[in-house]
């Protein structure tokens, strides 16, 4: 193939998406762009010397081949969801919010420290007041990050970022303290009371954790375009100026954005901690915050999109253990599906905005 022809296939890619932004809606970008994204996958697979059919048959056989599998899928799934929703919020605004990491860990400290503080609670009363405690203290670690942000004119991104090593060690600290479970090998809490576990829907191995975080989707989707705190951050992600102009305070917009981004965040920590674990662990957070950019994004910001987005990260991202067990590729081709897929939405964003 000469070097034209290879540019023009290059090319062919972004060129189609932009196509489709100024022609289609929304829906259609993401599909096709997941298309495009497994399309890559599959040439990646044969390079390899696998069959791409056998690929992704693995794939599915392991997200949906049992009643465990989806389970474990849709648990997987829920704190994408809720942290990529509070990433979506702070991006409408034109906030780049990447301190979700650091807000998970702490959340999950204070569902754990609450749960533990109240042993012999109501098993309603220990869930929700573990919750929200562990919301709270999310939000609160986000306004650390606002108030450096709007007080000191740092970057955002400068900030949450290094507020998620401080995080992390803040729960490192906890847990080689009082919170920390006595005689135990590594840094954990002790195991929560039974009455603060979530209870798991029937027939599946997955908790309640993924009907908060849609729940909290819709809540985010209503807040964003049928309220006038919603418009706000509209008009200030598509010009601070307009916003100004429109009587909209940035600093208000900044705190409220990141105070519900931090409670999203602070919430899947619950979760997780409520959910999967029963204890709070050292690191068990790593690598979520950053995956809920990429959910958010695959979402195209949007609450509703960044659902099926969630599901289809944790959906995947089981699966492909299945895959390196049968044919022998390694799971992080799961990571280039995930990037690349995004990079095709981010595409189709930018041409439907031409």
């Amino acid at each position: 193939m000469s070097d034209p022809s290879r540019a023009v296939a290059a090319a062919f890619p972004a060129r189609l998406l932009a196509f489709s932004g100024r022609r289609q809606g929304l829906g259609v970008n993401i599909a096709l762009a997941l298309a495009l994204s497994i399309v890559c996958a599959a040439i990646l697979i044969a390079l390899a010397g696998r069959s791409p059919l056998a690929g992704f048959l693995a794939i599915l056989d392991g997200a949906f081949g049992s009643a465990h599998q989806i389970g474990a899928a849709l648990n997987r799934s829920t704190p994408y969801l809720l942290s990529g929703v509070g990433v979506a919020i702070c991006l409408r605004a034109g906030i780049i919010n990447l301190g979700a990491e650091g807000q998970i860990a702490l959340g999950g400290a204070g569902a754990a420290a609450a749960a533990l503080a109240i042993p012999n609670a109501p098993p309603v009363v220990a869930i929700v007041v573990a919750l929200a405690a562990g919301a709270l203290a999310g939000a609160a670690w986000s306004g650390v990050a606002a108030a450096i942000h709007l007080g000191r004119r740092v970057h955002e991104v400068l900030v949450t970022i290094l507020l998620n090593f401080i995080a992390l060690l803040l729960v490192q600290q906890l847990l080689a303290g009082w919170l920390g479970q006595v005689g135990a090998g590594f840094l954990q809490s002790p195991l929560m009371p039974r009455g603060a576990w979530l209870p798991k829907m029937p027939d599946f191995d997955a908790h309640i954790g993924i009907l908060i975080a849609v729940v909290a989707a819709l809540g985010a989707w209503f807040l964003i375009w049928r309220t006038p705190f919603g418009f706000g951050l509209r008009v200030a992600g598509a010009s601070r100026l307009a916003a100004a102009y429109a009587g909209f305070s940035r600093s208000q917009l900044t705190w409220g954005a990141m105070a519900l981004a931090g409670a999203l965040a602070g919430l899947a920590g619950g979760v997780e901690v409520l959910g999967i674990h029963r204890r709070l662990i050292e690191g068990f957070s790593l690598g979520f915050g950053f995956k809920a950019v990429t959910v958010a994004l695959l979402g195209a910001t949007e609450p509703l999109a960044i659902i099926p987005a969630a599901l289809f990260i944790g959906f995947l991202e089981t699966g492909s253990l299945a895959m390196q067990r049968q044919i022998g590729v390694p799971t992080a081709l799961v990571t280039v599906i995930e990037g690349l897929t995004m990079i095709f939405v981010l595409v189709a964003m930018a041409a439907r905005r031409k």
